[in-house]
């Protein structure tokens, strides 16, 4: 290297995983209950290839009515993902309620994101 004037060239490649979450179950139907009674359903989000600590968050469109009609989102030990030694996470565990004193059905998307709004 000290007395060859030729540069020597480094090629490095590979690839980087995108974080993502993936739902079990994938879809979620809340079951028809009596008015003013509330249903529920329990989410898991499974992250994958996460290489760092992240905090999971959810963007829900807004359905609170003046009648109490409401929907509300429950992480039920935590919203953090951690990363474990081998680097696997773990998965969280989310509770899904909705409750209205008024016949109503609606379709609506739910968004988790991370920190960085991904």
């Amino acid at each position: 290297v000290n007395d060859n004037p030729l540069p020597y060239v480094l090629t490095l490649s590979g690839t980087l995983k995108s974080p993502k979450i993936s739902f079990r179950p994938p879809f979620l139907m809340l079951m028809p209950v009596p008015l003013d009674v509330e249903t529920k359903a329990v989410v898991t989000i499974i992250p994958q290839d996460f290489i760092r600590p992240s905090r999971i968050s959810v963007k829900l469109p807004e359905l609170e009515l003046p009648d109490g009609t409401r929907t509300c989102v429950q992480f039920l030990e935590g919203q953090d993902i951690v990363l474990s030694s081998d680097g696997t996470a773990n998965e969280l565990t989310c509770l899904i309620c909705f409750k209205s004193s008024k016949p109503i059905s609606f379709l609506r998307e739910m968004l988790f994101i991370d920190q960085e709004e991904n």
